[in-house]
């Protein structure tokens, strides 16, 4: 058996999610099982059409479909954020728990925690409990100084540029 580590993926830069899910990729053609649970995801992207092809080796999560970036939301609907956070978070404990998996992705779980949806401090405790065996990969910016403490690797992607300082919006097969 080898010893799963714990990755990291932050910063301001494009990549985050794309850079979990080629790892996850290449565990998944290794014969490793991959679970990822999205936060704070909800719209339609190309990773999840594929993920769902490789399925039940490489399976995807989320709570609930939503189209909308944080800042973009009423009141109401921020309202709704934390108990769906809860569900992801506690799916995760569920996943790590029946010790199926030989990796789980964490993806936007900064985000999760850096918007007060969840707190750090239970986050910190998955990973510090996390079983041997399991790889544990967490995504989003502003990694909080606990979880890169516990980090085998950390990645900060930056931006030095980015389209949507032109006015370029998302685009369908790049961005999402």
């Amino acid at each position: 058996m080898q010893q799963g580590l714990i990755h990291i993926y932050t910063g301001a830069g494009k990549g985050k999610t794309t850079a979990a899910v080629g790892l996850g990729i290449r565990a998944y053609g290794q014969g490793l099982k991959v679970l990822m649970v999205q936060f704070l995801k909800g719209w339609d992207t190309g990773e999840r059409k594929v993920i769902a092809t490789l399925e039940p080796c490489f399976q995807l999560f989320r709570y609930k479909e939503n189209d909308k970036f944080v800042w973009n939301m009423t009141d109401e609907e921020k309202s709704g954020l934390e108990r769906e956070m809860r569900i992801g978070l506690n799916y995760i404990v569920e996943a790590i728990m029946s010790e199926e998996w030989d990796m789980i992705i964490m993806d936007e779980i900064m985000a999760a925690v850096n918007y007060g949806y969840l707190p750090l401090e239970e986050v910190v405790e998955i990973v510090k409990n996390k079983p041997l065996k399991l790889e544990l990969v967490l995504t989003g910016r502003d990694a909080p100084v606990k979880l890169i403490e516990l980090a085998d690797y950390v990645s900060e992607i930056t931006a030095r540029k980015h389209p949507m300082a032109k006015g370029i919006i998302a685009r369908e097969g790049i961005e999402y």
